[in-house]
């Protein structure tokens, strides 16, 4: 079936009875003299082109010639062909004779077209230009783009440029940040200047204050004072000495530069605060012959010993110590930062050695300091244990971690009591008792405080005294260095210090020893 066949078939009607003729018209009558004449004839403004079409027609013309080689193809819907074209002209008809489309909308149809036609060039005209305009468009977006991106990226250099410099000048001017767990006082920066001035203590406010106290760039400073947990280099030398009673204990000698810090604090705060009247470790007037003193002559005298006694005090109390005195937050920080350290254990890992920190910062055994504080943050055990001693009419004195209580009789009946409170009180002031050096000592045999013996009068153990007088006279016909059977390095030094000892509790028996040992030969 051809495409005509079936568009013929889709758009005709049935075909309508054929008309009846019409009547025969009248002859023509003269027009009566003074009578209007008639209108000329119209002509039909659509043409033969718009009149209705039979089947026969359309297969016909569809015989004659190829309709679908026209310039006018299918599937262009921008265009309107005209009624010159043949297949226009055929569809058109068939349209008006199906009863789709109406002569006069056919004809305001191509119309339209033929105006569409004369409007093109126009149309295409204002599509290139819209199509520059939006070229030119997009290329000015774009460098609006660009340029916004690199002043963007400016401003971004410009900004790190001024916190690097500002990161520099703060680094070289002051201190915010310590190392972790540390640094969270170091904001307050305003020391309380009238308690200062009651102990007389200098004023510092802020950490450059203390570096420059203590001659030091913030650098430096920073460096003395900066906690980590894991290092390569630390600020201490390490040793192991041995105790009297068994066992090493660890020494922590500072380096130059924070040993001199370190004494700073000591000469300048530390000294400085009040102690109580119990502590007489490393007060200035104080010592072992003032500790052992108030218990001369008593019945039954006890002593117990405060196990791990520096490592107890750690930073937080230390920081503490320095800030109930008035000073700032990020003072008191950074003074207890230089006054502590961790205890440490040597481990090596991708062939490198590091010292790892094996437990909280704490009072390093052998810093100047480390006396003196621990004196401060006894203070309250003091007290409590003062108390305790007062109630029960007995004498409390303390050599750092050397606790000592004395009285009469009827303190036998107490003893355990007095054990009992002295351990919980310690327990609640953050310290631990030593239970295997706690000793009652009473007259029946020698009640020593701190090495001083003290039933009678304060003295010497005799064993001690009668020792060092062997060793003295022997070396007058053997020589000194035949004396040293237990192999230590300078014998000289040693027995001087035995000697100066004797001297502090008992002055004329150390006077003789002094003399019989400057007589020997060097």
């Amino acid at each position: 079936m051809s495409a005509f066949d079936w568009l013929f078939r889709r758009t005709r009607k049935p075909d309508p009875e054929p008309p009846a003729p019409p009547p025969p018209l009248p002859p023509p009558v003269a027009d009566a003299p003074g009578s209007p004449s008639p209108p000329p004839p119209v002509a039909d403004p659509y043409g033969s082109e718009f009149l209705p079409v039979t089947r026969g027609e359309i297969v016909a013309a569809a015989k004659s010639g190829n309709l679908l080689s026209t310039a006018f193809q299918f599937g262009r819907p921008s265009v309107i062909p005209p009624t010159s074209d043949p297949r226009t002209q055929l569809i058109d008809r068939a349209m008006v004779t199906a009863g789709l489309l109406s002569p006069e909308e056919l004809a305001e149809i191509h119309r339209v077209g033929e105006e569409y036609e004369k409007a093109k060039p126009t149309e295409a005209n204002l599509a290139a230009a819209a199509g520059l305009a939006g070229d030119a468009a997009v290329r000015a977006y774009r460098a609006e783009k660009e340029r916004r991106k690199a002043q963007k990226k400016a401003e971004s250099a410009a900004r790190k440029k001024d916190r690097a410099e500002a990161v520099a000048t703060r680094r070289a001017t002051d201190i915010i940040f310590l190392g972790r767990c540390v640094s969270g006082k170091l904001h307050l920066r305003l020391s309380d200047e009238t308690r200062l001035a009651e102990f007389g203590l200098p004023v510092l406010h802020t950490p450059a204050d203390v570096a420059k106290a203590l001659g030091l760039t913030i650098t430096q400073l920073r460096w003395l004072a900066f906690h980590t947990d894991v290092a390569t280099r630390t600020h201490y030398v390490k040793f192991q000495v041995s105790k009297k009673s068994g066992g090493t204990r660890t020494l922590a000698a500072p380096h130059k530069t924070l040993k001199a810090a370190q004494r700073w604090v000591l000469a300048n705060v530390a000294a400085k605060f009040p102690v109580t009247e119990a502590a007489h470790g490393f007060v200035a007037g104080r010592g072992i012959v003032s500790n052992a003193g108030p218990h001369v002559g008593k019945a039954v005298v006890v002593n117990l010993d405060l196990s791990d006694f520096f490592p107890s005090v750690v930073f937080a109390r230390v920081r503490a110590v320095f800030e109930r005195y008035g000073y700032s937050g990020a003072v008191a920080t950074v003074l207890a930062l230089l006054c502590t350290e961790c205890p440490r254990a040597a481990v090596t890992y991708a062939g490198t050695k590091y010292e790892a920190a094996t437990g909280p910062r704490a009072l390093p055994q052998g810093a100047p300091t480390s006396p003196a504080l621990s004196n401060q943050v006894a203070r309250k055990l003091d007290r409590r244990l003062l108390g305790v001693a007062r109630k029960l009419g007995l004498t409390y004195t303390r050599y750092a971690d050397d606790l000592t209580f004395s009285g009469g009789p009827e303190l036998n009946e107490k003893v355990g009591w007095l054990l009992a409170k002295v351990r919980n009180v310690a327990r609640e002031e953050g310290f631990a008792v030593n239970e295997p050096k706690t000793r009652v000592m009473r007259r029946s045999a020698a009640q020593t405080v701190t090495g001083v013996v003290v039933n009678d009068k304060p003295s010497v153990d005799r064993a001690e005294l009668r020792r060092l007088r062997a060793i003295l006279h022997r070396a007058k016909a053997e020589g000194l260095a035949a004396q040293n059977r237990d192999g230590r390095p300078d014998f000289r030094a040693w027995l001087v210090g035995k000697i100066a000892f004797v001297r502090m509790v008992r002055p004329d028996a150390g006077a003789k020893l002094k003399a019989a040992l400057d007589a020997l030969p060097g």
